[in-house]
């Protein structure tokens, strides 16, 4: 039970799903050490160096840990991973005395560190793979829908909702590309002692030997390892990692950035879910605020600065080894990967409870779609004879009037006030006139391109 009378992280109970907090947690760290610690025990068993009572008893206390005991004896000896290795071989009367034999910590915590980002890494994909798959439903559904697209926040032309849709998961699916690429390339420190020489190691088992040694650790662990290593594994990993949960974070942004913009008022056309009882401000009762849109900017505004600790970690890692990267990254990777769990699970119920107004879509295209048409009407004419220099200054003069109209409240006058102008009466027909102004046939390849993103992505994922 959380002691409330102490600070606890919003992560520890706010954002983030019980199973990112769980491969975090100080007992799954402390459970990835003794595991390494048997692995590595088993392996020097096959050297000699370990009997099978020893290894026996080890392993029978590989789960037994004891947080508060560990902490007691750290409060001592000021070294955690001491400390744990002192609670593990109390619990071991047989085989605690070989336990940590010929490593360094580093050994023990970045293998585990990898193993953990390696895990993480697998949720995140996980998540991520369902946003996917929701957006492509999405896509799929209003592939065809129009809407007016927006440039410098202003209107501009038609698109669809679904081109829309598709360029949010595009930027998503790029991400877990380069995702999937860095949880493949994911590797450990390996058992390389103090300064990455293995000499230790090498007295124990013979230089010969490491080799067959490492290898075989490698495949206990089911972990790759750095060929070359110092005290540590290159905290550039970390950065490369961090970078990619980043980018993930921005294309995130991306999309509840313009999920408040729409769901403003005078847009008003998509909004995030709203629970029946959800409150949304404590003085204004009728306030629907993109709550869900706003943690996701906030979230990804803290993950986005993370990258610059991780670099400076990597470039800062003096000759074999410093120690002024272990303090933020107790914090920066699990933060990392807490905030872009809480990142896809919001953005997932976003998109699946996402409001389409479509009487808003409407309304916002009958008063800006028209004046996208001008140019289609001028190049009509002016296929038929007439002067472009004289129809660009005319649809001007309507242009700016319509434009006045609607700033007025009023429906936009535009197609109107063209088809009662003599001059494009000589050139065009009613019926022409109002084809050139129909929106569906004004989006391209818009349509086209949203399925195929769509498709795409089922061929990946699925």
């Amino acid at each position: 039970m959380p002691d409330y009378d102490l600070y606890q992280s919003p992560f520890t109970w706010r954002y983030a799903s019980p199973e990112m907090r769980g491969i975090w947690s100080e007992h799954h760290k402390r459970l990835l050490w003794r595991r390494i610690w048997v692995a590595l025990a088993k392996t020097q068993q096959g050297f000699g160096l370990v009997s099978a009572e020893q290894l026996a008893d080890i392993e029978a206390h590989v789960s037994d840990i004891d947080v508060p005991r560990a902490l007691d004896i750290e409060a001592e000896i000021h070294h955690d991973l001491m400390a744990e290795l002192k609670t593990f071989a109390e619990q071991c009367p047989t085989g605690g005395g070989i336990l940590h034999m010929g490593a360094t910590s580093m050994d023990i915590e970045d293998n585990a560190d990898a193993l953990r980002m390696r895990e993480a890494l697998d949720c995140v994909l996980g998540r991520l793979k369902e946003l996917l798959l929701a957006f492509a439903e999405k896509i799929e559904q209003t592939a065809d829908l129009p809407v007016i697209a927006f440039t410098h926040i202003q209107p501009a032309e038609p698109s669809t909702l679904g081109y829309r849709l598709a360029s949010y998961a595009q930027d998503l699916l790029e991400d877990w590309l380069r995702l999937s690429t860095q949880y493949a390339q994911l590797r450990g420190k390996g058992f390389k002692g103090a300064v990455g020489t293995a000499a230790a190691y090498a007295d124990l088992i013979g230089l010969d030997a490491l080799e067959a040694f490492e290898a075989r650790l490698s495949q206990l662990l089911d972990l790759p390892f750095y060929p070359v290593a110092t005290q540590t594994y290159p905290r550039k990993q970390d950065y490369e990692v961090i970078s990619a949960l980043a980018g993930l974070g921005g294309s995130v942004y991306k999309l509840a950035f313009d999920l408040r913009l729409l769901q403003s008022p005078p847009i008003g056309e998509l909004s995030e879910p709203f629970a029946k009882k959800q409150v949304g401000s404590s003085a204004m009762p009728f306030k629907r605020n993109p709550i869900n849109a706003e943690k996701m900017d906030s979230l990804a505004r803290a993950l986005a600065v993370m990258p610059q600790v991780a670099w400076g970690n990597a470039a800062h890692s003096l000759l074999e080894r410093t120690l002024d990267d272990s303090a933020n990254r107790r914090s920066m990777l699990p933060e990392a990967f807490l905030i872009t769990d809480e990142l896809l699970r919001t953005a997932l119920r976003v998109v699946k409870g996402l409001n389409i107004r479509e009487e808003s879509i409407q309304k916002n295209l009958d008063a800006y779609a028209p004046f996208a048409a001008t140019e289609r009407l001028m190049m009509a004419a002016v296929k038929k004879g007439a002067d472009r220099q004289a129809m660009h200054e005319r649809l001007r003069e309507h242009a700016l009037a319509a434009w006045q109209a609607v700033q007025q409240g009023a429906a936009n006058p535009l197609l109107e006030r063209i088809k009662e102008d003599a001059l494009f009466q000589q050139m065009l027909t009613d019926a022409e006139m109002e084809s050139l102004f129909d929106v569906s046939a004004y989006v391209g390849s818009a349509p086209q391109r949203a399925r195929e993103l769509a498709r795409r992505i089922h061929n990946l994922l699925d």
